[in-house]
Order: structure tokens, then sequence, then C-alpha cells
């Protein structure tokens, strides 16, 4: 991240419930997760942390003033970064770094597999269904979570983009995710007899793809906190034909944002609130803003 991010408005520490998680995993272990509370990326990670059981240390830094001894790990500066014990190693101080969210959630399930320790795996066992979930998280990655930047960011002097173009870019990203949550249903149901489907993208089953969203679902009061005109999905029995769609998205969204793993990395609101200002304003320097402005792939 570049050094001349604005960070005197950006709290420094995490707060409410995950401030509880943060202090929970204060102490010294060989297995660490360098984050920052107000970023999306490490809240996916964390989440998979939580939901694996894992033990491990979360260390608070502020990405945009990089300690040398975290360069040393990281090079690139970037959170999240895990620190993974070298195996073997019985002082436990040999670490080896995994950076890039994704990456650090699948190696994570895959590492943590015992089941009866780490719970169920995260990504279905059947090699086309686990195929399916990383089209629609590469869908998420590329499509929603950019829409979602290019949403707040837009301001009002901007003249390559509308408000209302920025809004239905990004709910016709998410009606395209919804679709493949119905039509997964429609399967499961013709295939078990039951009517029932949700609440999550594989039906009753939490998965990656639910965890790599997660982020972002909690985030979406920002847009109506500062964008005119907010999210703009419609009220329950103003959808028309999307009705269905749109009931799809709030039993998951409903789900996914009382779900424990993700309450438990969250911090108080106002705390978001103050940290996308910037966002909102298109003031912010951050690496992810830069890149939207220039319509490249996020970092």
């Amino acid at each position: 991240m570049p050094a001349s991010v604005d960070t005197s408005e950006l709290p420094t520490r995490t707060t409410g419930a995950a401030a509880k998680l943060a202090a929970a995993h204060a102490e010294e272990h060989p297995l660490k997760l360098y984050g920052g509370w107000f970023c999306p990326f490490v809240q996916r990670s964390w989440i998979v942390l939580h939901e694996k059981r894992i033990p491990h240390q979360y260390i608070e830094i502020n990405p945009y003033h990089k300690d040398p001894d975290f360069l040393a790990l990281n090079p690139r500066g970037l959170v999240p970064t895990l620190a993974v014990p070298v195996s073997g190693d019985g002082s436990g101080r040999k670490q080896r770094p995994l950076y890039e969210s994704l990456v650090i959630c699948e190696y994570l399930n895959e590492a943590y597999d015992d089941e009866k320790e780490y719970g169920p795996s995260l990504l279905p066992e059947d090699p086309y269904e686990r195929a399916r979930c990383r089209l629609w998280i590469d869908h998420i990655g590329n499509k929603v979570v950019p829409g979602f930047y290019r949403f707040i960011q837009h301001t009002p002097e901007k003249k390559d983009y509308t408000i209302e173009q920025a809004r239905e870019n990004f709910l016709g990203h998410v009606k395209t995710l919804v679709k493949e949550m119905l039509a997964g249903d429609a399967d499961n149901s013709s295939s078990s007899g039951s009517e029932e489907s949700g609440p999550w993208f594989l039906g009753d089953r939490f998965s990656l793809v639910d965890v790599v969203l997660a982020p972002w679902a909690k985030r979406l009061f920002l847009i109506d906190h500062y964008k005119p005109g907010g999210l703009g999905i419609p009220a329950p029995g103003q959808a028309g034909d999307d009705e269905k769609i749109w009931a799809r998205w709030r039993t998951w969204f409903d789900a996914v944002t009382a779900r424990q793993s993700v309450r438990d990395t969250w911090s108080d609101d106002e705390q978001y609130i103050a940290a996308y200002r910037r966002y909102a304003e298109d003031t912010t320097q951050s690496e992810v803003a830069q890149a939207t402005r220039k319509g490249e792939k996020l970092p």
C-alpha cells in the first residue's frame, strides 16, 4: 500500500466482538494471521480460522505503515498474511508466508482437514461440485467485489459512469450469483424430494463460496449510508419478475450476517463508517481504490 494513504482518522484496533476474538488469540502461537480489522480480505481468512476452530495467533498491524519485520515476512506488505510454521522445526520460530485471501482460505481448509478436530471441509468432496464452487468464487472475486468498490467510489463528479449504472452493474452481478443458488436449490429438491432449500450457496451446507462474499455482505450498509438512493434492492413484494431472486438473496443475507464466525470477526459499525468515508468520497489511495479507478483487477 502506498505510504501516502492518510490513516489519521482510521481506528487502529478492533472493537466489539472482533476485539474479544483478537484478545482470545493474542498469545504466542506458531501459526499467525497478520491482519487489519477494516480489511474484508482479512475477514475472509479469519472466518475460516474461526469456522475450522484452528489454533492461531492474530496480530493486528497497519498495512499502510509497514513494519520492517512484517515486510521481511511478506515483501508486498499486504494483509492478510499467514505465517505458517515450518514442519519439523521444534522451536516454532521458522515460518513461511502465505498471502492472497483465497490462497490462505484454501490452505487452511486443506491443511486442517481432520473433521473431528476441525469440522467439515468448506468445499464439497465431489470434484464437479468443488469445481463449481470455484467458478462462483471467481465470479464473486472478479464481478461482485469490484462492482461493490465501483459503486461506493462513485461521486457526482465522475463522468464515465452514473450512480444508476454502478447500482445496476453491482446488483446484476449479485442476481447472477443468486440465480445459480436457485438452480442449485432446484437440483437439491429434485434429488432429495424435499421442497426446503437454502440458506447457503450449497443449500444446507456452509461453504467457501459463502465465506468469500460474507465480508462484503456485512459492508453493504455502507452503500445505504453513503450513496444517494442506497443499495436499491427491491422490498419484498416489489421486485416483479425478480421476486424469487431477491427473496433467495434475503434468505442468504440474513443467514450469513447472523453466522457466528461472521459476527465474531466484526468490529463496531461506526468503525467501518469512519474507515470507508474516503472510499465513498473516492479520495483514498489504497491499492484497491486505485485499481477500481483504473478499471484494473483488484490486488
